[in-house]
C-alpha cells in the first residue's frame, strides 16, 4: 500500500481588506473573542485530515499573527509567511512554501476571511481529491444571475440569463493535488496577461483538460468583506455554538 498523501492547508490573508475601512487588516478584527484569522486557522487545526498549516499574512503583520498562533496553541501551523501583492501571488507563495512536498501530496487554499468554514467541509475536499486533481467548494446560486454589456442609451443591458440550475457560488477551501497546482501556477505566473481571483479558475484556464470537481459548501461559510459581514458572522457563530451545546457536537 502507498502512504497516505500529506495534506497541507494554506490560510491566505495577504490582502488588507480596504472595503472594511478598518485601521488593521480585516483578518485581525475580533469575532466572538478571537480574531477572524484565528477562527479560520482553528477549522483546519480541528480537522483530522490536515497535517500541516501555513499562514500567508500581510508582510507588516506577520509578527502579530505569529504571536496569535503561539497564544492559541495551534500545533499544526509550521510557518507564518508574507503574502503577495495580489491573491494570485499569495497563492503562488503558498505553493512555493510547500516546495518540500511531493506532487502527490494535497494542498488546500483557504481565504482567511472565511472564518466559519467547517472541518467537515475540509474533510470533504480531501476525500474528493482521491478522485480528482482539483476541487472547489460551492453552493447553488439562489438568485438569477445575468450577463450584461453597456447599453445603447447608457447604463447596462442584459444580454444573457444563464440557467440558474447550472450556476454555483464559489467558496473556499479549494483543493489540489500539488502537481496539478504547480503546473497551473507555473503557466499562470509566466503569463503577463494573467488576471485571476480564484485558484480553481487558474486551473481551468491553464489546464483545461483537468476536471475541477465541486464539493457542496455551506451557506454559513461567508466571506467577511464589508463591515456588516462581521455582525452576520457573529450571529452565525453564536447559533452554531448554541446548536453544538444542545447536540453535544464539537
Amino acid at each position: 500500500m502507498s502512504a497516505r498523501p500529506e495534506v497541507i492547508a494554506a490560510v491566505l490573508a495577504g490582502g488588507v481588506g480596504a472595503r472594511m475601512g478598518a485601521p488593521a487588516p480585516k483578518q485581525l478584527l475580533p469575532l466572538e473573542g478571537r480574531t477572524i484569522i484565528e477562527h479560520s486557522v482553528a477549522a483546519f487545526e480541528a480537522c483530522p485530515d490536515v497535517d500541516e498549516i501555513v499562514v500567508l499574512m500581510v508582510d507588516s503583520h506577520v509578527g502579530r499573527v505569529e504571536d496569535l498562533v503561539a497564544e492559541a496553541g495551534f500545533t499544526k501551523v509550521s510557518r507564518v509567511l508574507p503574502g503577495g501583492a495580489t491573491r494570485t501571488e499569495t497563492s503562488n507563495a503558498a505553493l512555493e512554501a510547500m516546495s518540500g512536498a511531493s506532487d502527490e501530496d494535497l494542498a488546500l487554499l483557504h481565504d482567511a476571511a472565511r472564518p466559519l468554514v467547517r472541518p467537515a467541509t475540509v474533510s470533504a475536499c480531501v476525500e474528493a481529491l482521491g478522485q480528482a486533481g482539483a476541487v472547489g467548494v460551492a453552493v447553488p446560486a439562489g438568485d438569477t444571475v445575468v450577463r450584461v454589456t453597456p447599453g445603447r442609451t447608457g447604463g447596462e443591458a442584459i444580454t444573457d440569463v444563464p440557467p440558474r440550475a447550472e450556476l454555483r457560488r464559489m467558496q473556499t477551501p479549494q483543493g489540489f493535488r500539488l502537481g496539478v497546482a504547480r503546473r497551473a501556477y507555473g503557466l499562470a505566473m509566466a503569463d503577463p496577461g494573467l488576471v485571476a481571483t480564484d485558484d480553481c479558475g487558474v486551473v481551468l484556464r491553464y489546464l483545461p483538460e483537468e476536471e475541477v470537481r465541486i464539493v457542496p459548501g455551506d451557506e454559513s461559510n461567508i466571506k467577511v468583506t464589508n463591515p456588516g459581514d462581521v455582525e452576520v458572522a457573529e450571529t452565525l457563530l453564536r447559533r452554531a455554538r448554541a446548536r453544538a451545546a444542545v447536540t453535544g457536537a464539537a
